[in-house]
Formats: C-alpha cells, sequence, structure tokens
C-alpha cells in the first residue's frame, strides 16, 4: 500500500475565497433577516420613518420600503435580492414593498431550524411553492370585485383603497383630502397607462391643506425675456400653438465667410437675417394662437413681438411639460411654423398664470381632451414635501391597479391570517415533511399582523390569539388589526381594503426571493479587481458584488451604521 500523498489539485487562484454548504445558506439567511429588521418599524399606519444621510450630504426621510432599500448601501449578495423584489414591487403596483421585504425575511427566518437540521433546501424550496400557490388562489377566492358601479360609487371605493395606503404614509393626518385627489388624478387619465400624465409639483411652504389639483397641466414660470409683463396673463378659450424652435436673433454658429466688395451689402444680409425672424413671427400671429410655448428659447425680440398683440409666449418650457400640454389641450408639437393649420393647434377653457407661494406657476385647466392632471403640494420643510410626493405615487399606482383589475381584500393583517389558517388547515392533510414545511410558511404569514401590532406599541400575542381564534371560528375572515383601538375589526366594514394583486404580487416575489436565496449553496468571491469582477462575476449568487456580509461600512464584514 502506497504512502504517497495525494496529488493537490488547485481550480482556483491564490487568495479565492470560497464559502459552501450548509454554514453558507445560514450566513445568506442571516444576512436578510438583518435587512429585513432594517425596513420592520415601518411597516403599517403606526411605523416610524427611517432618516437616511448619504456621503453627498443628502438627507431623505422616508417611510417607503423601496426608497429605504435604494438608499441603503447593500453590499452581500443575498441580501441584494431583498433589493431587487422591493424594486420589482414598486414598479408593479407601486405599494406593499415593506410587506414583499417582511415575507421574504420570515419565510427564511423560518427555514432556518430546518436547514440547520440537515433538511435539504430543494425540500422546503418545493414545499414554500406549493404553499405560495395555495396562498395565491385563495387570495382570489377571497377577492370581492367593485366593477359594474357607477362612477360615483367607483370613486368613492377607489378613495378608500387609497386611504389605507396613505395611513401608513408621513400624510397619513390628511388621507381623505389626498385620497380624492389622487382618485381625481388617475380618472382625468382615463385608461391611459403612462404614468407621467400625473405631473407632480413641489413648491415650498403653506399648509399641506393648501395642496390643490388641476385638471390640466401646471409648470413653474420659465425664464423670461424684456416685455414678458405686458403679455396678457388669463385668457379663456385660447388657441395653444406648441414649437419646437427657437425665435430668436442667433449668431451664426458655423465658421461662415462672406467676402464684400461694397459696404451696403452688408446692410442687406443683416436685413435678410431680421426679415427670417420676422416672418416666422407673423406666421405664428396668423395662426390664431394666444399661447405659444416652445421647447427652445424664445428672445426678447419675440416676446416683446408678442406682447404688443396681446399674445402669451414662453420658451424653454421642459420635453415632459410639454408633451402635457400636448395630451391636455390636443395639440401637435411643430417643428416649423410654416403652415400652421387649426387642427395642430390646442384648446383649454382657462389659461391663466397664478401665484403659487414664492413661485409663479401657467396653469392650463378645463383641457378638452382630459388626458393629464397636474397635483401641485405644498408643505413646510423640503423633505416632508419629498416624502408627501412618493406617498403619492404609491397611492396614484394602487387607485390605478384598482381600476384596472377591479378586486380588493380586506386589509390590516385580515388577508394573511385568513391565508395563514388555510394553509394549517391544508398542511394537516399532507403526510410527510411537507406538513412541517407548509405549516411553518403559513407561521411566516402571521409577521405582517405582528409586526402592525408592535408598531403600534400593542400587545401582538394577545391581538394574534384573538385574530387567530376569530379566523378558525369561521365568521371572521376579513377581520384584522384595529390600529385605533388595539383590538381587532372587520377590516372589510372599516374599509381597509387594497387591490388584490398587492398581495398576490407580494407573495410571489417574497417567495421567489426565498427559494433564490435558499438553493445558493456556495459563493465565491475573486479576490482580483474587486470592482470588475463585482460586475462581471461575483461568484455562485449570479454575479452580485463583493461578496462581504449585511451593509457597507466603512471595510471589514458585518452590519455597520456610521
Amino acid at each position: 500500500m502506497s504512502t504517497m500523498m495525494q496529488p493537490q489539485i488547485i481550480l482556483l487562484k491564490e487568495g479565492t475565497d470560497t464559502s459552501q454548504g450548509k454554514a453558507q445558506v445560514v450566513s445568506n439567511i442571516n444576512a436578510c433577516t438583518i435587512v429585513a429588521d432594517t425596513v420592520r418599524t415601518t411597516l403599517g399606519p403606526r411605523g416610524m420613518d427611517k432618516l437616511i444621510h448619504d456621503d453627498k450630504g443628502n438627507t431623505t426621510i422616508s417611510n417607503d420600503g423601496a426608497t429605504i432599500m435604494k438608499l441603503l448601501d447593500i453590499v452581500h449578495p443575498s441580501a441584494k435580492i431583498l433589493v431587487d423584489i422591493a424594486k420589482s414591487q414598486d414598479s408593479e403596483v407601486g405599494d406593499g414593498t415593506t410587506t414583499v421585504v417582511l415575507l421574504a425575511g420570515e419565510f427564511l427566518k423560518e427555514a432556518k431550524p430546518f436547514i440547520e437540521d440537515g433538511v435539504h433546501p430543494q425540500n422546503l424550496i418545493r414545499s414554500f411553492r406549493i404553499a405560495s400557490t395555495l396562498a395565491i388562489n385563495r387570495i382570489k377566492e377571497l377577492a370581492v370585485s367593485i366593477e359594474g358601479k357607477s362612477l360615483e360609487e367607483k370613486k368613492t371605493l377607489l378613495a378608500k383603497c387609497a386611504c389605507t395606503t396613505l395611513s401608513s404614509k408621513l400624510i397619513g393626518g390628511e388621507k381623505e383630502f389626498f385620497a380624492s385627489m389622487v382618485v381625481e388624478a388617475v380618472v382625468a387619465i382615463g385608461h391611459d397607462d403612462r404614468l407621467n400624465l400625473i405631473g407632480i409639483k413641489k413648491v415650498p411652504g403653506g399648509h399641506m391643506r393648501d395642496s390643490f389639483i388641476v385638471d390640466g397641466v401646471a409648470f413653474k414660470k420659465t425664464f423670461s425675456y424684456a416685455g414678458f409683463e405686458q403679455q396678457p396673463k388669463k385668457f379663456e378659450n385660447p388657441k395653444v400653438l406648441l414649437l419646437n424652435i427657437e425665435l430668436e436673433l442667433k449668431s451664426e454658429k458655423e465658421n461662415a465667410e462672406i467676402r464684400l466688395s461694397d459696404p451696403l451689402q452688408y446692410q442687406s444680409i443683416v436685413d435678410a437675417e431680421w426679415n427670417i425672424i420676422y416672418d416666422k413671427l407673423d406666421k405664428c400671429v396668423k395662426s390664431g394662437a394666444k399661447v405659444i410655448l416652445s421647447r427652445l428659447a424664445i428672445g426678447d425680440l419675440a416676446t416683446q413681438y408678442f406682447a404688443d398683440r396681446d399674445i402669451f409666449c414662453a420658451g424653454r418650457v421642459t420635453e415632459e411639460d410639454l408633451k402635457r400640454v400636448a395630451a391636455a389641450t390636443g395639440g401637435t408639437l411643430q417643428t416649423t411654423v410654416n403652415n400652421v393649420i387649426d387642427e395642430v393647434l390646442g384648446s383649454c377653457e382657462i389659461f391663466e398664470e397664478r401665484q403659487v407661494g414664492n413661485e409663479r406657476f401657467n396653469i392650463f385647466s378645463g383641457c378638452t381632451s382630459g388626458k393629464t392632471a397636474t397635483i401641485v403640494l405644498r408643505g413646510g420643510a423640503d423633505q416632508f414635501i419629498e416624502e408627501a410626493e412618493r406617498s403619492l405615487h404609491d397611492a396614484i399606482m394602487i387607485v390605478r391597479r384598482a381600476m384596472k383589475n377591479s378586486s380588493v381584500v380586506p386589509g390590516g393583517g385580515a388577508i394573511d391570517m385568513e391565508i395563514s389558517r388555510y394553509l394549517r388547515k391544508h398542511a394537516r392533510t399532507i403526510a410527510g415533511k411537507s406538513q412541517l414545511f407548509i405549516n411553518s410558511y403559513a407561521k411566516a404569514l402571521e409577521v405582517i399582523p405582528r409586526q402592525l401590532c408592535d408598531n403600534a406599541g400593542f400587545d401582538a400575542t394577545d391581538v394574534l390569539n384573538k385574530l387567530r381564534q376569530k379566523h378558525a371560528s369561521g365568521e371572521g375572515t376579513c377581520y384584522g388589526v384595529d390600529i385605533n383601538t388595539g383590538g381587532i375589526a372587520d377590516s372589510f366594514a372599516n374599509f381597509v381594503w387594497e387591490p388584490s394583486l398587492v398581495k398576490i404580487n407580494a407573495i410571489n416575489a417574497a417567495t421567489e426571493a426565498a427559494c433564490l436565496i435558499l438553493s445558493v449553496d456556495e459563493t465565491v468571491k475573486n479576490p482580483k479587481s474587486e470592482s470588475a469582477q463585482g460586475e462581471a462575476g461575483g461568484g455562485a449568487m449570479g454575479g452580485r458584488g463583493r461578496g462581504g456580509a449585511g451593509f457597507r461600512g466603512r471595510g471589514g464584514r458585518g452590519m455597520r451604521r456610521r
């Protein structure tokens, strides 16, 4: 028998960091749990806000899960998956971003003891996928459709959904005021999917109740030249001309060289330039338009010319605002002033320039095609207005989804408790280990009502026991946490509603993320050129980030808060 040593085979470069097996899966779960704990306290109407201060000195105060996840500089490759699902929930549904991170974290937390006991991750993944399919089917059964109602009834019901979303935000104190505003804006754009047709303009100062909605377009007064103040500032039923050309005298861009033999010829060249601009201005006036907007500059000569003829003009209007004016007034953007026919002109009931706080706004209201709306937000601090905008974005997305998929489910943790009860009951009918796994999935769903209680300062154990008893009796399908009294209440009767799509998407994304993290059993971290490697390889996590764990601190691993 040979005592010779086996030859050592080196596959990976020296210094390469590899970790694998059970320890790797547990490490990934721990990292994700830390991330979930960070946003945990922001859930629900009594959730706290996070103040995030970045290295550029920008300060953000937010309650929105997706915003917080984006701003946390997470390095751990597995934990980055939670950032991705928060972003996907935000872009698909707009709300429920904290919910999706919490659920994913809780699914992993429930899976951890099984992994430590030596259960193969694939068994867990299989059971979790079955449980998620059952949960989604149950949500679809319990969803109540709001289709077939009159427009006024529908508006009231949509406002209830917006109120549920806004109740957990900074502007929750004025949720009814903002909910009706959001519904008006979404109904205004109708079935058009483009979110940018709803403009949100922020003007510091005043009270948040000074915010208002315009059934058309409002934008800040643009840079203006001499003669601007002589123009009329209000029109009724004006024609609107939208241009994408400059109306000013420009020095030649090209290095043109003209040789003249007679000084009088020079005058004719100057005159030609003036004649060209006057010809353009004359054609604008003849079109019959009373409001002329251009994406490029309108110079002092043109401003004065229009002022003398009682025409309002504004140059350097941003492309986004100009597109929204086109959608609202029914006008078409022109790149020439030749042959401007009536069909390309837009119109609105009233155009006026109005003072809002410290700013002057050009407002087009009562628009004929009515495909756009603008919300002007007021408030004290800049951070407050920024957060109000994020809150309104969530509410707008929710109302849009509720209009398209008009089925709602009770909120306040009611639907989560009902699915949890349903899955526990189903688990009893299954033999083998998967009974335990589906049971743990059901237990994880209780994190939502539990966290709602914790954030409001109630006794979570007491409230959850009441909820379990109510749901088990079969009568309390719609019962959830009552934030006002600390007890339980019928969420549906109290109009705490959310579109079923929010829950379906959240459960889908959270289960996917949990299964993905459980399926990774090895991370390879290449020492060479970290920055290139972070993008190109990054190891078995599919090239996500630079290894490490927790949050990026000043070096090293672990969770470091500066």
